[in-house]
């Protein structure tokens, strides 16, 4: 196994890195090696050490018949490191093909590891050996874009400071809403009364902003009736309003991305379309893709559509794809027209000879 590294640019804020990592012998090392290979150390930075992880039988029982690759940060002086990723198959003519990327910026600590728990299914890399594993060696290639500011090396030279304390304005608005503090208006969720400040809800979205505005019953009497939301959905979407945080979100991020674009909030739009991008599976795709355009989210409809594309002949068997090639033609054509507009090796296998 051997690995090699490569610089982008330096001069900008955001530092592209690449490191290709061909696995030799790769047959025998699946047949042989049932837990998990580890890629040379390399660095991003002056000081840090990652390497990449696959795990050839996959990491649970769900994922038993892929190939997990993860990247794993295993020592840095200074922390947290930002960097989104992706990683690539490069194929036999020197192509990068089946790639999976992860388009939210992640914050790494050592010992923290992210990757694609269903990189690709072993079964099929094996069965398109000639296009994906040239003379039998399985090339990786990941291209990691760092922030800028994460790549300082030293500390040393700096002038003491003076130490700002965190901002506790989140803290602040939130102990208002928890406790009804100096409350100016009541919001009606399923029969449940929430106390809440007209102001606050006005400044985040543009619904309630609209609301309050015009002489309407609701700016009149000041009391909100909130049709089709479940109570904890609309806890969660409040507690972003107030706080800017969701904690609760990946139990009910299908429920709350449907309530955040009702009401305008595209900051939790995104954090649900991360969640259940995050989520993708075989299984769920092309519901996500469903959810995704009823609910106007493009990113994650692009990385449903991206998904759907790389898992084609399995996606198709399930009975969520089933059920969208009679209830949404339109995007059973958007899938089939990424399909084909894509570079797509499994749909013309390379020849043997």
């Amino acid at each position: 196994m051997s690995g090699d590294q490569t610089w982008d640019d330096p001069q900008n804020r955001v530092q592209n890195f690449f490191y290709r990592w061909t696995i030799s012998n790769f047959r025998f090392i699946q047949e042989e090696i049932r837990e998990h290979i580890r890629s040379p150390i390399f660095s991003i930075g002056a000081h840090d050490k990652w390497c990449l992880r696959v795990n050839l039988n996959g990491v649970d029982e769900e994922s038993a018949d892929y190939l997990s690759v993860y990247l794993v940060l295993l020592s840095c002086p200074k922390n947290p490191v930002w960097a989104k990723f992706q990683l690539f198959i490069v194929s036999t003519e020197g192509e990068t093909t089946h790639g999976e990327s992860k388009p939210i910026i992640s914050m790494f600590v050592p010992g923290v590891e992210l990757g694609f728990k269903k990189f690709i299914l072993r079964n099929f890399l094996l069965a398109f050996a000639p296009w994906f594993l040239p003379d039998d060696k399985l090339i990786l290639l990941c291209k990691v874009s760092m922030v800028h500011e994460s790549l300082s090396t030293s500390d040393q030279n700096r002038k003491p400071e003076i130490q700002v304390p965190r901002c506790t304005l989140a803290d602040d608005l939130g102990e208002l809403w928890e406790n009804s503090r100096f409350t100016d208006c009541c919001l009606v969720v399923a029969g449940h009364e929430f106390q809440a400040h007209k102001a606050i809800l006005a400044a985040s979205s543009p619904v309630f902003r609209a609301m309050f505005q015009h002489d309407i019953e609701e700016s009149r009497k000041n009391r909100v009736e909130i049709p089709d939301l479940e109570p904890q959905v609309f806890k969660v979407m409040m507690d972003f309003i107030y706080m800017g945080t969701a904690p609760d979100l990946d139990s009910m991020a299908a429920a709350v991305l449907a309530a955040a674009d009702k009401y305008g909030l595209e900051h939790l739009k995104v954090m649900c379309e991360d969640a259940l991008c995050r989520d993708l599976s075989v299984e769920n795709a092309a519901h996500t893709l469903f959810l995704a355009d009823l609910n106007r989210s493009g990113q994650l409809k692009t990385q449903a559509l991206d998904f759907i594309t790389s898992h084609a002949s399995e996606v198709s068997e399930t009975s969520g794809w089933k059920t969208m090639v009679g209830s949404c033609p339109h995007l059973v054509d958007e899938a089939y027209h990424c399909l084909t507009s894509a570079h797509c090796p499994f749909r013309e296998p390379p020849s043997n000879a």
